[in-house]
């Protein structure tokens, strides 16, 4: 377990949930770039995999409502007693179907290193059984944003997802990993629905090329190993390159806004920018 799961399932878990608020545009330096990603008339935000809510705090203060999926129990029950009034908070896995289905966590890990998921792999140990549901069931309307972090789950996620990528055509804002699952069938799949992908390695948006990002990823994946709180400090390079595992998709031709970083994301060291 890193030093950042420790240290959170020690703290009272409205503190923790305040703490990742605070550091984590370091880690994620384009949540200090929200308003490139999220539209200012953004009627619903959706963050599918809430964690302790540093995106989901976020989105509250841009979007009218922001629907929250986490199916950890534990922090999804840290995300309703601590989140603003136009939250709601489901707790379930997203996916293409409706039902029931084990979601995997490492030994010792009940949540709070953010890595659970349906797609087991070698780092999970034990499961608990979640409900399972899809954002086209969930009646929402106006979406303008759609975060997803499900470490592996994503192109499940999106089937389930059709029905409001083609009506209201959202942003979205996906983590991928090639040592988790190819990128290429993800970026393809949202290709067809008239998607392109983004970058920010540095201070500029990039258009997506996913071998760049594989070749990136492959190079620096040692970074991926290393907890949150070394991948936040100041002088980061002495730790290693920022690993970047997220894409910002538009549709339509849409281009990422060219808004300056704002809040904390403006005090994150340059990032190494993929070769």
């Amino acid at each position: 377990m890193t030093l950042a799961a420790h240290v959170a399932r020690r703290l009272p878990p409205r503190l923790t949930a305040a703490a990742a608020g605070l550091v984590y545009p370091r880690f994620e330096p384009e949540l200090g770039r929200l308003g490139d990603l999220c539209p200012p008339d953004c009627g619903t935000a959706v963050d599918v995999g809430g964690w302790y809510g540093p995106w989901t705090r976020r989105l509250a203060a841009r979007a009218r409502q922001v629907v929250t999926v986490e199916p950890v129990p534990h922090l999804a029950r840290v995300l309703t007693a601590a989140a603003p009034a136009n939250v709601r908070v489901i707790q379930a896995a997203a996916s293409d179907r409706t039902g029931t289905a084990r979601l995997w966590l490492p030994p010792g890990d009940d949540g709070e290193r953010g890595v659970s998921s349906l797609v087991r792999r070698n780092i999970h140990a034990h499961a608990v059984q979640v409900p399972l549901i899809t954002l086209d069931g969930l009646g929402l309307r106006d979406v303008g944003f759609v975060k997803i972090d499900v470490d592996g789950s994503e192109p499940a996620v999106l089937r389930g997802a059709h029905g409001v990528l083609v009506r209201d055509r959202p942003a979205l804002f996906i983590e991928l990993e090639s040592r988790i699952q190819p990128i290429t069938p993800i970026v393809d799949l949202l290709a067809g629905l008239g998607y392109a992908g983004w970058v920010l390695p540095g201070r500029t948006w990039l258009p997506l090329d996913p071998a760049t990002l594989e070749a990136h990823q492959a190079r620096v994946s040692y970074v991926a190993s290393h907890g949150l709180f070394r991948r936040i400090l100041p002088f980061r390079t002495l730790w290693g390159p920022r690993y970047v595992n997220s894409v910002l998709f538009l549709p339509d031709g849409r281009r990422p806004g060219a808004l300056p970083v704002r809040e904390h994301g403006r005090h994150a060291p340059r990032p190494e920018a993929p070769r």
